[in-house]
């Protein structure tokens, strides 16, 4: 056990609670702790934004998979969960922001009326478990490597949602902002160092490159197949479009203080998560060249451990601070964010038609305590799904949002045609028909991606709905119209 690198990542962890803890003294209401009172630079909407994927599966899932299968078998993270953001900047951003909401659930509210705003805000909050799940996982293991088996993965569990959980208790999406800040740089800055590092253990940039091409990790397109592009489709539209209408998604952009601010901080945000999440690739690249069929082996069995193993083995004292500073960084900055999320969705959206009435300051009571109550569900839900690898965790969280929560939000904003019956349409068919799909219910999914044909059905099902009566109206219109009179 590094004793020495126990105290470091020690005093890492309770200087960003130190700074939680400031941020809590400037929360005055729900809007501070909710989107930090809309408030927040260019530069600091950057790094939020930046910060909503860099977690877990950025640092120990996406790489492995990129070894395994080349950059097609990445298509929905990296490439499709920073094209959400782009998109979200282009198309959402300026629209959301001018309708001045505390969350995403408050636009169905708006649109569609109370029982969309319910329902899809409870397909947001359940999206949640996994994604948060990951977070928590993660954190688990980098305890239990960092103590080198004398911390259990499950009491380090334990101990590192605590260290997010109290700043982000006291300090909202505040503290969030303002940790995402310095987190974000300690992460660009240990894990570039540590890619230099690297190269240089594997003799040089050109002898990891070259890897890359002997493997034929360039590999991009799909088969051409009517199964594989259908998969291939599939897994890329659960990211991008699945996590536009999330919360935290939502709070990281309205958090902004003005309306462009907000497009540019989620479209910058999005590129440069793209492009940053090569590194940790690199990294692992670098492993397989110095560490051979070791490294082939854990990214097959064992993935989530190759960076770890990888740094501790063969870098010094310096390198592995700088590596888990930021590995820490990049979970706590999705967990923290992923735990206020749902929170503040269910006590605006579900907890309020319960309670109407409730004072500002009775929400923000309410807002901390289900967000303590909410991540200790995702930590029992996390030690219950022990062994499930992350990237799957993380992947499989936005399934729901995509085939019950996208095609409202998006008509409902671009189309005045949408109608409440229309908005039910598209959940109940892009539910029902994403549930079609499990492999406990029909063989279906074999064949072409459940999320997909989800997704389908809810566009028809939103068409369907809101034109059907305006057509039945205007049929039984031009009857009665020509029907003879009498009398």
């Amino acid at each position: 056990m590094n004793t020495t690198l126990i105290v470091f990542v020690v005093l890492y962890l309770l200087g960003t609670l130190g700074i939680g803890v400031w941020a809590g003294t400037r929360v005055k209401n729900t809007s501070d702790f909710a989107v930090a009172g809309r408030s927040l630079p260019l530069v600091m909407v950057i790094t939020t934004t930046f910060a909503t994927w860099f977690g877990a599966e950025t640092v120990m899932g996406i790489p492995a998979k990129f070894v395994q299968g080349g950059l097609g078998a990445i298509i929905e993270d990296p490439f499709g969960a920073g094209l959400c953001l782009v998109l979200v900047g282009a198309f959402f951003a300026a629209r959301l922001y001018r309708r001045n909401l505390l969350t995403i659930g408050d636009f169905y509210r708006q649109r569609f009326g109370k029982g969309v705003e319910v329902v899809c805000s409870l397909a947001i909050i359940l999206s949640y478990l996994g994604w948060v799940a990951a977070q928590v996982t993660a954190l688990g293991l980098v305890f239990n490597i960092l103590t080198n088996g004398a911390m259990s993965a499950e009491t380090g569990m334990v101990v590192g949602l605590l260290a997010v959980l109290v700043y982000v208790v006291v300090g909202g999406f505040l503290a969030v902002a303002w940790t995402d800040f310095i987190q974000m740089i300690v992460l660009v800055l240990g894990l570039s160092a540590i890619a230099v590092f690297s190269a240089d253990l594997a003799g040089g940039a050109g002898v990891v490159l070259d890897l890359a091409r002997q493997k034929e990790l360039g590999r991009f397109l799909p088969a051409p197949t009517f199964t594989d592009i259908a998969m291939f489709i599939g897994a890329a539209l659960t990211m991008m479009l699945g996590s536009i209408p999330q919360q935290d998604v939502f709070q990281r952009v309205m958090s902004a203080k003005d309306a462009r601010t907000a497009q540019r901080g989620a479209v910058i945000g999005g590129f440069g998560y793209i492009a940053f999440a090569f590194v940790p690739m690199f990294i692992v690249l670098a492993a397989v060249v110095v560490m051979g069929d070791r490294a082939l082996d854990l990214a097959q069995n064992d993935y989530q451990r190759v960076l770890p193993t990888f740094i501790m083995g063969h870098m010094p004292l310096l390198m592995q601070i700088l590596f888990f500073g930021a590995l820490l960084s990049a979970i706590k900055s999705t967990s923290s964010a992923t735990l206020l999320a749902p929170t503040t969705s269910f006590v605006e959206n579900i907890l309020k038609q319960l309670r109407p009435g409730m004072s500002d300051r009775q929400q923000l009571v309410a807002m901390r305590v289900t967000l303590v109550v909410f991540a200790f569900a995702v930590l029992a839900y996390a030690i219950a799904l022990q062994g499930t690898p992350i990237y799957e965790l993380v992947s499989a969280a936005y399934q729901v949002t995509l085939v019950a929560a996208f095609v409202p939000l998006v008509f409902g904003l671009y189309w005045e045609r949408a109608t409440t019956q229309g908005a039910v349409c598209a959940i109940a068919a892009g539910v029902a028909v994403w549930v079609l799909f499990f492999p406990q219910v029909t063989t279906w999914g074999e064949f072409f991606p459940g999320q997909l044909a989800g997704l389908l059905a809810a566009l028809a099902g939103m068409l369907a709905g809101s034109l059907a009566p305006q057509w039945l109206a205007n049929r039984h219109e031009h009857v009665s119209h020509h029907l003879p009179r009498h009398g």
